[in-house]
């Protein structure tokens, strides 16, 4: 028993992807602020640390960071999942390359936590290393998916 999707509802599938995507893009900057909050309280002092600590930034930056592990492999899935149900077949380029880099980039950059919360600072590093190349594939990968959905629609 094979899942027919309705060939009217097919094209529309292929907006999923890139509007998570968006909102994702928007939600690592926003993930940034928090982690740059987070290190300006652990190099604060006095007064100044207490009322940063306040803000729990760590633990939003936190949950937030794991919000976007979560919702980048989806979003990936998706992106891969309506390219072949539209097209059977994915296509081998720089915006699939570099999407799967990103993919596997943020689940190493979660994956260092651990090390992180005993205060490595090799893990801080790295971390921060992997989000700000991270950040960078993705505002290419924006563009680039701006240009393959001005395709899509074209031939709508």
């Amino acid at each position: 028993m094979s899942l027919e999707i309705p060939v009217s509802i097919k094209p529309w599938l292929n907006f999923i992807h890139p509007a998570l995507m968006w909102v994702l893009l928007g939600t690592s900057l926003y993930a940034l602020y928090l982690g740059i909050l987070v290190r300006r309280t652990r190099n604060a002092e006095g007064e100044a640390k207490k009322a940063l600590i306040k803000g729990r930034f760590n633990v939003r930056h936190y949950q937030v960071g794991s919000l976007l592990l979560a919702l980048m492999v989806i979003g990936t899935l998706i992106g891969m999942g309506v390219t072949y149900i539209n097209n059977e077949k994915l296509f081998f380029g720089p915006h699939l390359l570099a999407g799967l880099g990103m993919t596997g980039m943020i689940a190493v950059s979660a994956a260092l936590s651990p090390y992180m919360q005993k205060g490595h600072d090799w893990a801080r590093y790295t971390h921060i290393f992997l989000n700000v190349v991270l950040l960078g594939l993705f505002g290419w990968q924006a563009v680039s998916g701006v240009e393959i959905l001005q395709r899509i629609i074209s031939k709508m």
